[in-house]
């Protein structure tokens, strides 16, 4: 049991005891004494003041002298107006330490068969671009917090919806056709992603020149577009795709194919994966099933012009569009689609869907609309929305080829790590061992870059800011990982051991990393809460900031004191520890060596 929960029970009793007051530990939540004064963790002695009758400092007094006479962990006391500022017994911060170092996976919980189903979507990829910079937010965010809920004792499954149909993608498919030449990955040494995001961008040049040549001749813009000969044709692709036409289906498969193995390529390198993959030219017919079944149900209802809509105003909202005139299906259309077959799949206790705050209505109407359709967790639905991120150089658009490409980025980064390893001139690696250090370094530094920000905020990212190795930065801790690994290497070559430090009595700084190590499981629980990587990013940033002044101020392996050597090397090793396992809830690997 942690001491947080020690004292909590301990308070609990003293206040049924004192005051004859029923309070639940759950509800006493100890806080870090603040450096200013004495102590290691803090009450608020204010709720019991109205039932003791008596002022706040005599309310901490009173719980205070129970604790001491009653508690063996604690040691001492001070009170400061309604802050009551507890001591923990020294010795019993070396047993705190002892069961870090025993418990196996300490600070995640298991599932079991009873544990909630968590579905988290995530990444959401068109098939006509290559995946880039705000992709790589929305895979990393998604990821981080599957593995948070995943240690938060739930059932995790990881979804993806691949947007594989639509006029964007016929967009690809005609410009590929008409100034292709046959062009394939193999024939032009391109990723697939990447060869077809150059036909959009491609498809896009010619279509505004055209735009420009008709309004030339005095149409206006909205004419020029409804005239435009590529779009015309582009939609009559569409048309043809949606009668599944063999020779457009066929073209679609095999440009499709060539997206998705580029893609499968750039969630390998940046560490994500899947349990299940869902395509919008699968789902969006089995949502226009679903809003038929709801018009016949009276949940929505049909205009004069064919399209059905549904009524939200009594929620506050407005109507919404579900199918158009003509018969086909828009966004929310495909999304009722997916939750159909996503429940036809996995018995689903919550859904978290991670996509940008741009679609903050679009995700209040989906969560009603499932909720009127009768699927169970449509109405709590999480939309984890999460702020836009662009480079310093500003924002970036697909159609104009300036989009920071995730692969180029990634490439970019692990020289970017490259270059500063050499520049520090640390380390006898072979020219094997330094890729995979580059790799792993600059891998890490973009990751920690995007999670250590709080979700919910707009961020530009700063590739030299987050590739330096001192600050709040993924390398920093990745080094400071790697120098505590080489501390225990030595300690084992010198035949060390972290054992026979039960009854030291450790420091002022042994004490304060022992209760930032014991902040962990609390920390990982609150992550999960909220739904915020940042919160165990900047726990591990602490942390090894933390040991590093500890690792200045006092010696490990030179340490004469034998049992003092032990527990520093404990300590050691469980800050280690914890260090991996928070960085894992990030998807970041830390080097053995840098």
């Amino acid at each position: 049991m942690s001491i947080d929960n020690i004292i909590a029970q301990a308070v609990a009793h003293a206040v049924k005891a004192l005051y004859g007051v029923d309070a639940y530990p759950s509800s006493i939540v100890p806080q870090t004494t603040k450096k200013e004064f004495e102590g290691n963790l803090t009450i608020v002695v204010f709720p019991w003041v109205k039932a003791a009758r008596k002022s706040p400092e005599a309310v901490g007094t009173e719980i205070g002298d129970w604790l001491v006479a009653n508690e063996p962990a604690v040691n001492r006391f001070n009170v400061i107006k309604g802050f009551l500022n507890i001591v923990i017994e020294p010795t019993y911060f070396t047993s705190m330490l002892r069961h870090i170092e025993e418990t196996p996976d300490y600070g995640f919980k298991k599932a079991d068969a009873d544990s909630p189903l968590v579905m988290v979507e995530y990444s959401s990829p068109n098939t006509n671009k290559p995946l880039h910079l705000g992709h790589i937010r929305n895979n990393l965010l998604g990821y981080s917090l599957a593995q948070i809920l995943k240690a938060c004792g739930n059932r995790v499954v990881k979804t993806n919806i691949v947007n594989d149909r639509g006029i964007h993608i016929c967009k690809s498919m005609l410009a590929w056709r008409k100034w292709g030449e046959g062009a394939t990955p193999e024939s032009t040494g391109k990723k697939g992603d990447h060869l077809i995001g150059d036909f959009y961008v491609l498809f896009d040049k010619h279509y505004k020149a055209e735009l420009k040549e008709l309004m030339d001749k005095g149409m206006t813009q909205e004419e020029a577009e409804k005239a435009s000969p590529l779009m015309l044709e582009a939609r009559e692709m569409l048309r043809r795709w949606e009668q599944k036409d063999p020779e457009i289906r066929s073209l679609w498969e095999m440009m499709n194919n060539w997206v998705y193995a580029g893609f499968d390529e750039t969630y390998k390198r940046l560490g994500v994966d899947f349990d299940k993959i869902y395509y919008e030219s699968n789902t969006y017919l089995e949502g226009k099933d679903k809003v038929l079944e709801g018009l016949e149900k009276g949940i929505m209802y049909r205009k004069d012009d064919g399209s059905v809509w549904a009524d939200l105003t009594d929620a506050g909202l407005d109507h919404k569009l579900l199918l158009r005139s003509d018969g086909t299906s828009v966004y929310m259309t495909q999304d009722i689609g997916t939750a159909k077959l996503r429940y036809q799949d996995y018995p689903i206790d919550k859904m978290i869907y991670v996509v940008g705050n741009e679609q903050n209505y679009h995700f209040q109407v989906l969560s009603l609309l499932l909720d009127r359709l009768g699927f169970k967790w449509g109405k709590d639905l999480v939309h984890f929305s999460y702020g836009m991120v662009e480079l310093p150089e500003g924002k970036m658009k697909s159609r104009e080829g300036t989009v920071v490409d995730a692969d180029d980025l990634m490439d970019e980064m692990i020289q970017g790590a490259r270059e500063v390893s050499a520049e520090r001139g640390k380390g006898d690696f072979t020219p094997e061992e330094a890729d995979e250090i580059a790799r792993i370094v600059g891998m890490g530094a973009l990751k920690y870059f995007l999670l250590k920000v709080d979700p919910r905020k707009n961020m530009t990212f700063n590739p030299k800011e987050s590739i330096d190795f001192n600050g709040n930065t993924g390398p920093f801790i990745q080094y400071t990982y790697a120098r505590i690994r080489s501390v225990l290497r030595k300690a084992a070559e010198a035949g060390y051991t972290a054992t026979g430090y039960d009854m030291v009595e450790p420091n002022e700084k042994e004490i304060s990393l022992i209760q930032h190590l014991a902040d962990f499981p609390a920390t990982v629980a609150e992550a999960g809460r909220i739904y915020s990587p940042a919160l165990i990013a900047n726990y591990v940033y602490d942390l090894v900031k933390e040991y590093n002044q500890f690792y200045h101020d006092y010696t490990i392996l030179n340490e004469p004191d034998a049992a003092v050597r032990a527990l520093r090397l404990a300590l050691s090793q469980c800050v280690a520890g914890v260090v991996r396992s928070g960085m894992s809830l990030l998807g970041i690997e830390v080097p053995e060596r840098m």
